[in-house]
């Protein structure tokens, strides 16, 4: 960045005020005609106890101002429809507008969940056909669309390896977990009763198949596994790693949120997976971030699909589609209804819309534009883990940090030159972690704009770290104490007495 702004921006202007600062009194932001009607007092009509009464500080604006305040607020914000967005492992990439209408579409976005099923026909064919096409794309012999989120889907999986080796005789006591999963891995298996055992990785960054060796025996449950690792690297010995686990009598759990990776490429199920949950809402085309809308279907071997949550879509010999509840055997609900219905349907538009060939495209564009990333960068920043990456590539800090600059202070950097951060400090396995993400989505282009700006801020460390310590200067607000935020947090504004 040729001009850089070494101030940071001085006091807050009137166009950065909140809409409560912008409050005069008797100010309304709409006209109403005049009553035709006697005046009804509404205590009178409803009773006191169901009206409120007058916000204390609500702020007095006219229309023009509410429209200018929000309208500026979301020009100031950053989403993927603004640029990239290369936060590694949520796969925060565009999703394609025309699965939004779909998902609209009358008849989906407005049946009812208790609607009977012989007029929810249609409904019942987008789960089950959505279900379907999950099913081949995994390599697994069935799927539930019940799980509302990936951690969702993680504990009904382990639920499900529970039940199953509980009506063996013994539920047993740990489950292992590799040092490169997710983090939700361990709160998931904690949840569910079971204790965790870590696993190390080698020097490659994947499973130590001596270590796992020694850790699986007759107590262990099961390995839950993320592969890709969020290394971005591909177990490669996931055949080997099955074997060993099965010969315990333990069953494989696979986190699948770095799908992206292998969609139309490798399937779980055909190496060694027993169960897994999927991410809609980061692999197929669903909104992610903000809280939700998530959804994170599980899918299984034959082994476990008795066990799977009810009720089930089922297809009759004469094309009709039915929830089956008769399962003795099942978990249970996980979540009310069947699902989170819109992120099926989006999904399936997603899925039906780029066919067997296109959804090999997408990951195999989601792969190079990772490596391509790694292969610019690596002479800017330190590799811990030297090999060709998946979907996802991480660097450290370690460089930088001989000059005291970690990886937030990079990524604080990097927002004056219009990106939004990488993911920070993570994997828990790398120090100093940054870990990058592309997708499918990003250009050449963009990603060689990108790949300049990291270059630009590793020579600017350089040459003057304080610079760079001190970012970012062109956002509304700069240097925040993270630590009283994080401690202090102020979470709602209150009038100056």
């Amino acid at each position: 960045m040729e001009n850089r702004i070494r101030e940071a921006r001085p006091h807050v202007t009137r166009n950065e005020a909140l809409v409560f600062e912008r409050s005069s009194p008797g100010k309304v932001g709409a006209e109403f005609a005049p009553l035709d009607v006697p005046a009804v007092s509404p205590a009178d009509l409803l009773g006191a106890d169901f009206v409120r009464a007058e916000i204390d500080g609500f702020p007095e604006v006219s229309e023009l101002e509410v429209i200018r305040h929000f309208t500026r607020l979301s020009t100031w914000n950053y989403g993927v429809d603004t640029g990239l967005y290369p936060l590694g492992s949520c796969t925060m990439k565009y999703n394609p507008r025309i699965n939004e209408v779909v998902a609209r579409l009358e008849g989906l976005a407005t049946d009812h969940p208790y609607t009977p099923e012989d007029l929810a026909q249609g409904c019942l064919r987008v789960l089950h056909e959505t279900a379907r096409c999950l099913q081949e794309i995994t390599g697994m012999d069935a799927v539930s669309l019940q799980p509302a989120a990936g951690a969702q889907g993680e504990l009904t999986g382990i639920l499900m390896i529970r039940a199953c080796l509980t009506e063996r005789g013994n539920p047993r006591k740990y489950i292992l977990i590799p040092d490169s999963a997710h983090g939700t891995n361990p709160a998931s298996v904690a949840t569910t009763g079971y204790e965790v055992r870590n696993l190390t990785s080698n020097e490659r960054g994947c499973v130590d198949l001596a270590d796992l060796d020694r850790a699986m025996d007759a107590d262990v449950a099961g390995l839950m596994l993320t592969n890709p690792n969020t290394l971005g690297i591909f177990e490669s010995e996931i055949r080997r790693i099955a074997e060993i686990v099965h010969a315990q009598g333990g069953l494989v759990y696979m986190d699948g949120a770095n799908l992206n990776a292998l969609v139309g490429v490798a399937r779980p199920g055909d190496f060694g997976v027993d169960v897994m949950h999927l991410n809609l809402h980061k692999t197929f085309s669903t909104p992610h971030g903000g809280g939700g809308p998530g959804s994170g279907p599980v899918a299984v071997k034959k082994i476990l699909e008795q066990y799977l949550p009810s009720p089930v879509v089922e297809e009759s010999p004469e094309g009709k589609f039915r929830l089956n509840y008769d399962r003795p055997r099942s978990i249970g609900r996980v979540r009310a209804f069947y699902g989170n219905f819109g992120m099926a349907v989006r999904a399936l538009a997603y899925i039906l819309a780029k066919g067997p060939e296109g959804l090999r495209q997408t990951t195999e564009d989601a792969v190079l534009n990772a490596n391509y990333v790694r292969s610019r960068l690596r002479g800017s920043y330190d590799l811990p883990y030297d090999q060709p990456c998946m979907h996802e590539c991480v660097f450290s800090d370690r460089r930088q940090a001989a000059k005291s600059v970690r990886t937030g202070d990079l990524a604080k950097r990097l927002i004056d030159y219009g990106f939004h951060p990488y993911t920070t400090a993570f994997p828990l396995i790398v120090p100093g972690a940054l870990m990058i993400e592309p997708t499918e989505s990003a250009s050449k282009e963009e990603l060689d704009a990108f790949i300049d700006a990291l270059q630009s801020i590793a020579q600017e460390v350089e040459e003057d770290p304080q610079f760079v310590l001190k970012a970012p200067y062109t956002t509304r607000v700069t240097r925040l104490d993270e630590v009283a935020a994080a401690r202090k947090p102020v979470l709602r504004w209150k009038p100056q007495p």
